[in-house]
């Protein structure tokens, strides 16, 4: 079975495809995460009412959080690729207690089943990076918010990632060199503003937030092992280097003088 170096752009032929579910459900826990979450929904005016849908909703962590904002009157949607993805999302769902007003579907976002002019929010999160055909699913998205109705993105920018290491040279090496060979498109979130002005919105807005990290958090150690055995992989980095990088990690994070940040661009934008 054919394993992607990016595991999140083909989560169902990954060797162990339900500890991504765990993975993404560890990372929605985090306080930085839960703010990045809060402070997008409010840019995207998730509003109470609204019939709403999410590209590449994963496990279902901002759609609860949007069906919790949109009261008894209004309707999340999840799209999501991965069959294992959205079955969680449904498990967990229930388990929320959010009954019919939230769906999760297995479905390409770049060929959305549903009819133009659908929904009053769509929105994307940490989604773009990750697919060949992000201008495909941007198209699609718009074609089906209703006209006077929100598009939203948002995505990180590996360019500005910053981790504070004793060797800057390998950092470099293991942080820089692999994104490139890894992601589709690595630095999506400083294009957002410009790719929603380019495809015809109004009024569009740019937002950026920050996720900090001082404690090594298990999704920011997990991310970390991943890109050091990503560069052994690529001849980035000897296995013995990577292992006395990421040793160096643990032991600053032991001190408490671990610090990793990286940027989110979130871009709003009217349809006509």
């Amino acid at each position: 079975m054919t394993r992607s170096l990016d595991p999140y752009g083909a989560i169902d032929r990954q060797r162990q495809p339900h500890g991504y579910v765990e993975h993404l459900e560890a990372r929605g826990r985090t306080p930085a995460q839960r703010r990045l979450r809060r402070r997008f929904l409010r840019f995207a005016r998730i509003a109470p009412g609204q019939r709403v849908l999410e590209i590449g909703s994963g496990t279902g962590i901002i759609t609860r959080d949007a069906a919790a904002r949109l009261g008894a009157r209004g309707v999340v949607i999840g799209v999501d690729p991965s069959r294992v993805m959205t079955q969680a999302a449904r498990r967990l769902a229930r388990a929320g207690g959010f009954g019919s007003r939230l769906v999760h579907a297995v479905g390409d976002g770049a060929r959305l089943r549903f009819a133009t002019n659908s929904f009053d929010r769509v929105f994307a999160v940490t989604v773009l990076l990750h697919v060949e055909n992000s201008t495909a699913v941007l198209r699609e998205m718009i074609r089906v918010a209703r006209p006077g109705g929100l598009v939203a993105v948002q995505d990180q920018d590996f360019g500005s990632l910053t981790l504070d290491h004793p060797d800057r040279a390998l950092t470099a090496r293991i942080m820089d060199g692999v994104v490139g060979r890894m992601y589709p498109d690595p630095f999506s979130g400083r294009t957002m503003f410009g790719r929603l002005v380019r495809l015809g919105l109004r009024r569009v807005r740019l937002a950026v937030d920050v996720f900090q990290d001082t404690k090594l958090e298990p999704y920011t150690h997990a991310m970390l092992r991943r890109r050091a055995e990503n560069a052994m992989r690529l001849g980035l980095a000897s296995p013995r280097a990577a292992a006395t990088w990421i040793s160096h990690v643990e032991r600053l994070a032991a001190v408490g003088q671990f610090a990793f940040t990286l940027n989110y661009y979130a871009a709003r934008g009217v349809k006509p």
